[in-house]
C-alpha cells in the first residue's frame, strides 16, 4: 500500500477523473471513478487558483480532473472541469439526464395548477421529465385512476408509489438506473424518504407537513448526489413552492405536450402565433391546461416587459407586484416628488435665519 501511495501521488501521475457529488463552502466532495486499486474512493478537494481566476465555477455533477491526491487524508485538488452536457441554475447541477418531479396525492393534497407550473419549469430545462406521485396509499384506486387518465391527457405517464407502504418502488428504481436524476418538487412530499429507501444507510432528515399551511418544512438545504446500488446518481434538491417561469412568450407553448401535439397535426395561420386570440389558431381550444397556458403567458409577457425595461433605463414604467400579480405602473418623477432630507431642511432654516440677521 505504501508503494501504491507513492506511485499515485507522484507528479508524473496522470490526473484522476471523478464526479463532484457535494459542495461544502469552498470544498468539493469528489467521487472518483471506480478502478481496481481504490474502488469507490471519494476525496475532499479544493479548487485550483487558476480556475478561480478564470471564473470557472464547480457544480455538483461536474466531471473533474483531480491532481496531487493525498490518500492518507483523502484530499485532492480540482485542476480542470470537463465540458458539461447539461447545466441547471436552480438547482445548480451539471450533467443531469432527467428531472423526476415528486408530488404527493394527499398530505399535502395535489394541486393541478401547482403541478402544471412545476411541469412547465421542468420542461423548460430541456431534460427528460418524469412524474412520481407519492402517498398513493392515502387515496382510493378510483382516485388514482382518475389522476392517471387526467395526466395521460396532459402527456405524462406518472408512477404511483407509497414509500410508507413500499408500493411501486421497483418501477421507480428502474427509471433511475444508469442516469443522473434530479428529484424536485414541493417540500414534504417525500423526496428525502425516497432516497432513504432506495439508498441504504443515507438516513436523510425527513420533515412533516404543517397542519396549518398544508406545506412541508424544508429539510434539504443543499444539492447532493447519492450513488444508487443499481447504478446511477440521484440528486436531492431543496423543496420550494413557487418555481419561476422565466421563458419568452414564444417558447411557452413548446413546454405543453398537449400544445405540441396539436401543432404536429396542424399549423396556425401566423408563424408568430401566441395561441391566445389570433385567428385560425390550432392550439387554442378545449383542453384542460389551456387556462394554465393563458395565465403563464401573461406572466411571461410581464417578465419580458421587465427585461425590456431593464435594458432601457430611460423607461417611464416600473414593475409592481400586488397579491401575486405583476403589472407595470408609471414612474413618479424622482426629483419632483422626493421629500427633502432633514439635513437639507435644517440647512435651509439656518440660511434663512442668517439672512434675517442682516
Amino acid at each position: 500500500m505504501i508503494a501504491l501511495e507513492k506511485e499515485n501521488s507522484s507528479p508524473a501521475t496522470s490526473p484522476l477523473l471523478g464526479t463532484v457529488v457535494a459542495v461544502q463552502a469552498n470544498y468539493y466532495r469528489v467521487r472518483l471513478d471506480a478502478f481496481e486499486t481504490l474502488p469507490g474512493t471519494s476525496l475532499l478537494c479544493t479548487r485550483r487558483t487558476r480556475l478561480k481566476k478564470i471564473g470557472q465555477q464547480v457544480m455538483v455533477g461536474d466531471r473533474v480532473e483531480i491532481v496531487e491526491p493525498d490518500w492518507a487524508d483523502a484530499r485532492g485538488a480540482i485542476a480542470n472541469v470537463l465540458p458539461r452536457q447539461t447545466e441547471l441554475d436552480r438547482p445548480p447541477i451539471a450533467n443531469a439526464n432527467q428531472i423526476l418531479l415528486v408530488f404527493a396525492l394527499a398530505d399535502p393534497p395535489l394541486d393541478p395548477y401547482q403541478l402544471s407550473r412545476f411541469l412547465i419549469k421542468a420542461e423548460s430545462t430541456g431534460l427528460e421529465v418524469g412524474l412520481c406521485l407519492n402517498k398513493s396509499d392515502l387515496v382510493t384506486i378510483e382516485q388514482q385512476q382518475q389522476w392517471l387518465t387526467r395526466l395521460q391527457q396532459w402527456g405524462y405517464q406518472p408512477i404511483f408509489i407509497s414509500v410508507y407502504r413500499g408500493i411501486g418502488l421497483e418501477p421507480l428504481n428502474a427509471e433511475l438506473q444508469q442516469k443522473i436524476t434530479v428529484l424536485a418538487g414541493l417540500s414534504g412530499v417525500g423526496k428525502s424518504s425516497i432516497i432513504n429507501y432506495i439508498v441504504p444507510g443515507v438516513n436523510l432528515r425527513v420533515g412533516e407537513v404543517s397542519g396549518k399551511l398544508n406545506r412541508g418544512r424544508h429539510t434539504t438545504r443543499h444539492v447532493e448526489l447519492f450513488e444508487l446500488p443499481s447504478g446511477g446518481l440521484l440528486a436531492d434538491t431543496p423543496g420550494f413552492n413557487q418555481p419561476d417561469l422565466y421563458c419568452t412568450p414564444e417558447e411557452l407553448a413548446g413546454y405543453f405536450p398537449e400544445a405540441q401535439q396539436r401543432l404536429t397535426t396542424g399549423r396556425c395561420q401566423f408563424s408568430d402565433c401566441w395561441h391566445r386570440d389570433e385567428p385560425n389558431c390550432v392550439v387554442r381550444g378545449d383542453w384542460e391546461r389551456y387556462e394554465h397556458y393563458l395565465d403563464f403567458l401573461e406572466e411571461a409577457e410581464t417578465h419580458q416587459a421587465y427585461l425590456n425595461q431593464q435594458a432601457n433605463p430611460e423607461s417611464n414604467m416600473k414593475l409592481k407586484s400586488r397579491a401575486g400579480k405583476s403589472q407595470y405602473e408609471p414612474k413618479l418623477e424622482t426629483k419632483k416628488y422626493r421629500r427633502p432630507s432633514r439635513r437639507t431642511q435644517q440647512q435651509e432654516l439656518q440660511d434663512l435665519y442668517q439672512e434675517t440677521d442682516f
